[in-house]
């Protein structure tokens, strides 16, 4: 069968409809380009930006969508290194080389000059595809590798996961961890209904800059404005987990996760600095693992940054890189 390929400027409604669709062949594997991760990112800091979702069919069929936006003659993918740790397009299996040809084709015409992908995982199939193709094409590539995200491949016990780790640490999380029973009364909970989420962010944003000033710089308005949205709107596709660990009953620390595709990926957390000698923070980390495993995740993602805590708990690095095309 001849291809016949089509493109197609999409809106963020005609994405969540793809996403949602059942029957649809396209592979969503990256979190932070989920279209109600998109749109809650355009609303709060598109402003400078023209939306250029694209979508590509071959007679008919969807077979990959690039969530772009553009500003001059520079194309990039949706979002922005400070809150979206790695992304990709989507694509159908095996169909990748091709929606990037077509892609890049088109944005040639329409007169981009540079594409910059941001941040990508090594082992996203966009990369080694981008490359490939782009070189065929002419184009020049250049692929420089920035940070790190942290990944932890679970067990299917809790007691499996701590005989994983080192003598040492093993020791250390079980002694924290009966120190902390013997401080106080435990609850440890998770909030992931979306009435209760928007009630308990004004507690989250407390906690997260309460303890470093730079966390408290970070979190300035707008960006206040985007986590609040950004919880409550995963929490009403049922993605976002609030893990809370209060100590008699005062929110002592808290993670923000988002559970998506048998991952369970560590967005950010706080602390209350009044119990940091019973290590508040790095057992809500430990505790969030622990209800990951019993709800049967298969990965435990601790996102962007080389932090020593996340290697002392088991994770391995995958290498992040920018990746840019000059097209023409």
């Amino acid at each position: 069968m001849v291809s016949e390929y089509t493109v197609h400027v999409e809106t963020f409604d005609s994405l969540s409809a793809y996403w949602l669709d059942p029957g649809s062949a396209l592979k969503w594997g990256c979190l932070f380009v989920l279209p109600p991760w998109l749109e809650v990112w355009w609303r709060i800091f598109g402003a400078e930006w023209t939306p250029y979702p694209i979508a590509v069919r071959d007679r008919g069929n969807l077979i990959g969508i690039a969530p772009l936006m553009i500003q001059g003659e520079r194309a990039c993918i949706i979002g922005s290194p400070d809150v979206c740790d790695y992304l990709d397009f989507i694509s159908a299996p095996g169909r990748g080389q091709d929606v990037i040809r077509i892609l890049l084709q088109h944005l040639g015409q329409q007169g981009i000059s540079l594409l910059d992908l941001g941040p990508l995982r090594r082992d996203a199939t966009l990369l080694a595809d981008m490359t490939l193709v782009a070189e065929r094409l002419g184009y020049e590539v250049t692929t420089d590798p920035e940070e790190v995200t942290v990944e932890l491949a679970l067990p299917a016990t809790w007691e499996g996961f701590l005989q994983s780790l080192n003598g040492k640490q093993r020791h250390e999380i079980r002694r924290k961890l009966r120190r902390l029973h013997e401080a106080a009364r435990i609850d440890y909970r998770v909030v992931e209904e979306a009435g209760e989420v928007k009630k308990k962010m004004d507690i989250f944003l407390t906690l997260f800059g309460s303890n470093r000033s730079d966390k408290a710089a970070f979190m300035d308005g707008q960006m206040a404005s985007f986590f609040r949205s950004l919880a409550e709107t995963m929490a009403e596709v049922q993605i976002l987990k609030l893990f809370f660990l209060e100590l008699d009953a005062s929110p002592a620390a808290v993670a923000m996760c988002f559970d998506y595709d048998s991952t369970m990926y560590l967005y950010n957390n706080g602390y209350d600095h009044r119990f940091r000698s019973l290590s508040v923070g790095l057992l809500s980390k430990v505790l969030s693992i622990k209800e990951s495993i019993e709800r049967g995740r298969r990965n435990y993602n601790f996102l962007k940054g080389g932090e020593p805590y996340k290697y002392r708990l088991g994770g391995a690095p995958v290498p992040l890189y920018r990746c840019k095309v000059e097209i023409g």
